[in-house]
């Protein structure tokens, strides 16, 4: 049920346990692919192949996107605060069984998750992540005001470049001192925290009263009010590639190609993860400035195209010194045009459709998200990383024409 609640820090609240939340959902989405050196190590107790490794890093993203859109439905139908409490229970369920069956199993938290095992706990993790995506978002567009909103998305945002940065540091580290087990210990505790703090803070924010003219107006479907909509679902997933494509093989390439440890690169990609989150405060702002999302998120999308083309010939001509810089700068463009997206699509879609739009968004971005990491281990594998990140500049190109001039609010 919706609470209005007039306290002026509740907003602010809100938004804390909103993204703490999706910071735990990164986590867990984000444990596959800092599993990838651990499972691809030749000295390691797996040693697969950069391309099954990478399918198994690739199974939450696969359980996050089929279930998307009925998290979506379920937050349309009875509300942000019930679903985020359930996925969080869930996660913790998942990720906490799987830790005390190894432990039984194994006498200790160190002993050998089998990789099938490890890929079928990530995709049910997966499943939990999904429903930050589809509540989190919802509860702070609904709570904040279009000159605000910007600004609380971006911080909303900041959750997942967080979480990938919790998990750049604690996986690797932490696999290959105690083992996959451990791991997901850490990960269930995540969980029970999040559910500890929405417990607290997280309220529905108030949506038009059912039955009025405002109400029915804004049951309508956002997809029959002009293309807005689909463009900018169309733009957000390509330019999904070159951020997935640093997400997942940035840590092979410090690794395997600089000579870094696993902790060295750990808190390298950690560093970035944590820019790219102040970047995508900062492009927030600068839309609740502009009065547009759109506006910076083409811009963005155009500085994506440009940085990965540099990253790659620098790579190709190993001026390591610039390819690190560069990396540094591709970590924060790419992931910037993110919180814009999802803040124009949210708008969009209003207080009705909110849950299924972004569920759809996310669906959409994850699909090709999830083939990221098996066909870019594949890629490497075949031609090298300059090639990769050559690749990976061509779908933000492609997205630069398909980012709309405008759009209409329905917030």
């Amino acid at each position: 049920m919706s609470v209005e609640i007039r306290s002026p820090g509740v907003k602010w609240r809100v938004l804390a346990a909103g993204t703490i939340a999706q910071t735990v959902s990164s986590l867990l989405v984000g444990i596959g692919a800092f599993l990838i050196p651990h499972l691809h190590s030749a000295d390691g107790p797996y040693g697969l192949g950069l391309g099954h490794a990478g399918a198994i890093a690739a199974a939450p993203t696969v359980g996050l996107m089929l279930t998307l859109v009925a998290w979506g439905a379920v937050v349309d139908r009875l509300g942000e605060r019930g679903v985020l409490l359930a996925g969080m229970l869930l996660g913790a369920i998942a990720t906490g069984t799987a830790v005390l069956v190894v432990s039984v199993a194994g006498g200790a938290l160190g002993a050998t998750v089998p990789p099938a095992g490890i890929a079928a706990v990530l995709f049910l993790a997966g499943i939990a992540a999904a429903s930050a995506n589809a509540a989190s978002g919802r509860l702070v567009v609904g709570w904040f005001p279009a000159d605000q909103r910007g600004l609380a998305m971006g911080l909303r945002q900041m959750a997942q470049p967080l979480g990938i940065a919790a998990a750049a540091v604690i996986v690797p580290v932490t696999a290959e001192a105690s083992g996959v087990a451990a791991v997901l210990a850490v990960a269930a505790a995540s969980c029970l925290g999040a559910v500890a703090v929405l417990v607290r803070w997280a309220h529905d924010p108030a949506r038009p009263r059912a039955g009025s003219s405002e109400a029915l107006e804004l049951r309508r479907s956002p997809y029959t009010q002009g293309s807005g909509l689909v463009r900018v679902h169309a733009a957000a997933v390509l330019l999904v590639v070159p951020q997935f494509t640093l997400w997942s093989l940035a840590m092979v390439w410090l690794i395997s190609e600089q000579g870094f440890s696993p902790l060295a690169a750990g808190v390298f990609v950690g560093i970035t993860q944590l820019a790219g989150a102040a970047g995508r405060v900062g492009a927030g702002v600068w839309s609740d400035r502009a009065g547009s999302r759109t506006g910076p998120m083409r811009i963005i999308a155009i500085a994506a195209v440009l940085v990965m083309l540099v990253l790659a010939v620098a790579d190709l001509v190993g001026a390591t010194t610039v390819a690190l810089i560069v990396l540094v700068a591709a970590s924060v463009i790419t992931v910037a045009d993110n919180g814009l997206a999802y803040t124009a699509a949210a708008e969009i879609a209003g207080p009705f459709w909110g849950g299924r739009v972004l569920g759809l968004h996310n669906t959409a971005q994850n699909a090709l998200a999830s083939a990221v990491p098996p066909v870019a281990g594949i890629v490497v594998e075949l031609w090298g990383f300059p090639w990769l990140f050559a690749g990976s500049a061509a779908f933000a190109l492609l997205a630069v024409p398909l980012v709309p001039g405008a759009i209409t609010s329905r917030q």
